[in-house]
């Protein structure tokens, strides 16, 4: 396909860091965008069990950030795929579509991210090789150079109207501004917020990678500011906002490069800051009352000492199968048992797939996979 590139914009370069960022532009989305996390926060970890609302949202932030990509998975997939697979750790591609491994694989990739950065490890090119290495090790991304740094030059493009939207920065540049971004995360005195927009921005920018530059750059936007401590949890995620204004964040990224515009970039992020942890609360609001009108239910119904353990469990777990529960719950598995009769009655959970032979049934506790389907 011969693409057309008269009108595409070019890599910014020796433009950043900014020498000068007009504040008064963007304070008061700055003040939102920071308030919101904060609540946002403050509600992690004021939760009973923040797992019951982490694991919903990691699964949603995979789903999303992968489906922008153009990898199409479901949520219903991903929860599947766990209860079949929850003891491997190597992925299991039988009867499952690739899509819905390459989605697994982002979670896992940030997941150790995080676990590597509790280690003490920091941003640096050998840590985002790694990540890269970990998020294309399967599927079509594969054959895409896993682990390396791009030796041609990359471009992003609009395939339908075959025109070259944005040439990033040229291969022999790639390792200095590299160096350049890092040392910027190391030693800038921005806002947390700021250097965390500025630094999503300059790492697209780069596009160091042949694929996947997309994930990984999203995937930073959470480690840095957990690191930087404006989250306790490095659980804040932004890329459903940012699909829903797909295409109002590509022209605002475009638009840095083209006219040096890193106010209103500024002020994109921040809303999207602002916007998504507005709606992390909402999620979590509804997941928290869910959480209490079933935890009265289940103790009414299960008239037992495992109650809440059994609601914990299928929380966390809304895709399961039975032989999981009656292991992985805490429950003596007679109990398990008897707690799945009852809750299958009352409509609690419903059967996606019966027992056969050996292989348990399959079950989905609808109430809360009404909430967090995206």
């Amino acid at each position: 396909m011969i693409l057309n590139a008269e009108n595409a914009v070019k890599y910014h370069y020796d433009q950043f860091p900014p020498s000068e960022l007009k504040y008064h532009l963007f304070i008061d989305a700055l003040i939102k965008a920071t308030d919101s996390i904060a609540r946002y926060d403050q509600m992690l970890k004021t939760m009973h069990n923040s797992e019951i609302l982490l694991a919903p949202l990691r699964n949603q932030e995979a789903v999303i950030s992968s489906r922008m990509e153009g990898t199409i998975s479901t949520m219903d997939e991903i929860l599947k795929y766990e209860a079949d697979n929850s003891n491997q750790t190597e992925l299991n591609p039988k009867n499952v579509r690739s899509e819905v491994l390459e989605t697994i694989l982002y979670r896992r990739a940030l997941t150790n991210a995080q676990e590597a950065m509790t280690d003490g490890y920091k941003i640096s090119s050998s840590f985002i090789k790694t990540l890269h290495q970990q998020l294309l090790y399967f599927g079509r991304g594969a054959k895409k150079s896993p682990g390396e740094f791009k030796k041609e030059q990359n471009y992003l493009a609009d395939k339908l109207k075959k025109t070259i939207l944005f040439i990033p920065i040229s291969p022999e540049k790639l390792l200095d501004g590299l160096e350049e971004l890092f040392k910027y995360i190391e030693e800038s005195e921005h806002p947390i917020l700021i250097k965390t927009a500025l630094m999503h921005i300059e790492f697209e920018a780069l596009h160091p990678f042949q694929d996947g530059n997309g994930r990984i750059g999203r995937m930073l936007i959470t480690l840095l500011l957990w690191t930087s401590g404006i989250i306790s949890e490095p659980h804040f995620y932004v890329s459903g906002y940012l699909e829903e204004n797909k295409d109002e964040y590509i022209d605002t990224m475009r638009n840095v490069s083209e006219t040096g515009d890193w106010e209103s970039w500024c002020v994109f992020f921040l809303k999207a800051l602002d916007n998504q942890a507005i709606r992390n609360l909402e999620i979590a609001d509804r997941i928290k009352e869910l959480y209490e009108e079933m935890k009265l239910k289940f103790t009414e119904l299960l008239s037992s000492k495992w109650s809440i353990n059994a609601l914990d469990f299928i929380f966390t777990n809304p895709i399961f199968r039975n032989n999981n529960f009656t292991s992985k719950s805490g429950i003596p598995a007679p109990t398990a048992s008897r707690f799945t009769r009852i809750l299958l009655e009352k409509k609690l959970i419903l059967t996606l797939e019966e027992a056969a032979g050996r292989r348990p049934a399959l079950y989905s506790f609808e109430p809360l996979m009404q909430l967090v389907r995206v």
